[in-house]
């Protein structure tokens, strides 16, 4: 009897570590004790529907990985859109996610606070706090999660694509005298991808080493088409590398074109990943140790 129930113990062992395995990603909270000056509306709960997420007051990453044997140490935080009034969070989150994990690249997907909610005590400066402490916090982790920490950028889709601006434009460097050690990491990001970005957070002048950026629209997405082209005039100005996609239809809000019947959408993920093949975003460097 006691070999059975030994036997029964070691196989309600492994089913437990198979329930771990297929457990829902983990959540982080950038701040353990809230956002700072809002501790007090860290417990308050999301509200989430259908694609979207709002009301949320204890801003988060949720960790997606790759699979071990496909992982090769690159690493993006996405910012979904959603105007600032809302997360579009599963097709503009967690769908990236799963793509970027296929390629081998681990996934964070941020929840920022909402400046344009009805009722939000929050500004987009909120949401540019929540984009740069999520990009120190994966970047101070990279060793932990075997992540390459000069291969790490940031991915914004419409509203998102702002949050990335403002970040990647933005003051990098760590703070070296913080007293919380993941705000003395870089939130700089190594390349950035911008899906119809809205045209807040560019500034008059790039800075001399912006990140190396993949632009992507629509010409028929008026109010986002001239973000773009303004960027990719600003990367021509201080002479860095940038690749623009205008597709000639499309509208907004096209996400991963799955959902697309437009050939040139349904594939413009493809052009994102040639593209970051190109630029070695792909490839494990030497010495970098690649896995979760």
């Amino acid at each position: 009897m006691n070999k059975i129930a030994a036997f029964i113990g070691c196989l309600l062992f492994v089913a437990g570590i198979d329930r771990l395995d297929a457990a829902e990603p983990q959540v982080i909270s950038l701040w353990n004790n809230g956002a700072p000056g809002f501790e007090n509306r860290r417990n308050e709960p999301e509200q989430a529907q259908s694609y979207w997420v709002r009301h949320v007051n204890n801003p988060s990453l949720t960790v997606f990985f790759p699979p071990r044997e496909k992982a090769n140490g690159a690493a993006v935080v996405i910012c979904p859109g959603g105007g600032h009034r809302e997360l579009v969070y599963n097709h503009e989150g967690v769908e990236p996610a799963h793509y970027f994990n296929n390629l081998g690249v681990a996934a964070f997907v941020l929840k920022y606070r909402l400046a344009r909610e009805e009722g939000s005590p929050y500004s987009l400066e909120n949401a540019h706090q929540d984009g740069q402490r999520a990009m120190r916090l994966v970047r101070s982790r990279a060793t932990e999660w075997k992540l390459d920490a000069h291969r790490i950028g940031i991915v914004g889709f419409s509203a998102g694509g702002e949050v990335v601006a403002m970040v990647a434009y933005g003051a990098t460097d760590g703070i070296p005298t913080a007293a919380d050690p993941i705000d003395q990491a870089s939130c700089r990001a190594d390349f950035l991808i911008s899906v119809y970005p809205g045209p807040l957070g560019i500034p008059e002048k790039l800075p001399a080493d912006a990140p190396m950026a993949l632009l992507v629209v629509a010409d028929d997405d008026d109010s986002h088409v001239g973000p773009v082209v303004k960027l990719l005039e600003k990367y021509r100005e201080v002479k860095r590398p940038v690749a623009v996609h205008i597709f000639s239809h499309g509208g907004h809000g096209f996400n991963m074109g799955t959902g697309s019947k437009l050939a040139s959408i349904k594939d413009w993920p493809q052009q994102m990943t040639d593209w970051m093949t190109d630029n070695d975003i792909l490839s494990a460097k030497s010495g970098t140790e690649s896995g979760k």
